[in-house]
């Protein structure tokens, strides 16, 4: 981990990309969320009954609001501005889809069942593979190709599209993206790409 924040151009501590601000950029917001996911698999790994249950919910509620910033911000900006754009995010869709499709089987599992935690398991290996997939072959090239205000920009259309998304795990939704068209979640799409347009000044 160490050698992959030096590769994003140290960002990872003010998440100034080395340029003196004091401003979380999209990068070092996004790695620390893929802290906060490994450290959230961990609890849940390591507790039972209630408090596995908490955990596991806290998860997904994380993982939905990570996806929905990602899907309104960072891929479509990838899409266009990194080399092979296209091909980058289809991969990372694709990683998306398998692991949504796991975390949907679990959506109704006891997390005291027996099998909750092979599924968790690979749940496990899905998400974090495609977390170094993403620092990798996205993340690299946005941090090394971007100008610093720039990625300033893209952190608050990132936290602008996290506060529209569920504060808690919508039932039969495992991510926001999922869901987009059910209840209310179409709402919260909308009002997230509304706040990331006018954040991003419709770049």
């Amino acid at each position: 981990m160490a050698e992959r924040q030096q590769e994003l151009g140290g960002i990872s501590g003010d998440g100034s990309g080395g340029n003196g601000g004091n401003e979380e950029n999209a990068v070092a917001l996004l790695m620390r969320q893929h802290g906060e996911i490994r450290n959230l698999f961990d609890e849940v790994e390591a507790t039972e009954g209630d408090a596995r249950r908490d955990a596991f919910h806290r998860l997904v509620r994380l993982l939905a609001v990570h996806e929905t910033a990602e899907e309104e911000v960072i891929h479509p900006y990838a899409r266009r501005s990194i080399d092979g754009g296209e091909a980058v995010v289809e991969d990372r869709l694709a990683e998306e889809k398998k692991a949504k499709e796991t975390l949907k089987d679990m959506e109704d599992m006891d997390p005291d069942s027996p099998e909750f935690m092979p599924r968790l398991a690979a749940l496990r290996h899905d998400v974090e593979s495609h977390a170094r997939a993403e620092e990798r072959y996205e993340f690299i090239q946005i941090s090394r190709n971007t100008e610093p205000e720039r990625l300033r920009t893209m952190a608050k259309a990132l936290r602008a599209a996290e506060a529209t998304a569920p504060t808690r795990p919508h039932p039969g939704a495992e991510t926001a993206a999922e869901n987009l068209a059910v209840g209310p979640l179409a709402a919260v799409a909308d009002r997230a790409r509304d706040a990331v347009r006018k954040v991003m000044g419709g770049h």
